[in-house]
């Protein structure tokens, strides 16, 4: 092992990301990452009504395609593939 390699360190599992099960969340809430999602990816000068894809983010959640991210260091969730 070098020496760089025994100075780094490690990383805190705190501060790391982490899938929430979208059951612990509310229809509110869900909603609402559904719609950041869709204005985020399709963004509101990209298409006509990018939050027409809201039902098929809520199914692709519901199905595992999609999954909620919580960022401990930032306090934020976020939709992304899974793991």
């Amino acid at each position: 092992m070098s020496d760089e390699e025994e100075q780094r360190p490690e990383a805190d599992p705190r501060q790391e990301m982490f899938v929430v099960d979208f059951d612990l969340l509310t229809d509110d809430q869900l909603e609402g990452l559904a719609e950041e999602y869709c204005t985020r990816y399709h963004g509101l000068n990209d298409t006509e009504n990018p939050l027409s894809e809201r039902a098929r983010v809520l199914s692709a959640i519901r199905h595992g395609d999609l999954v909620v991210w919580f960022d401990p260091v930032e306090n934020t969730a976020s939709l992304g593939a899974p793991a």
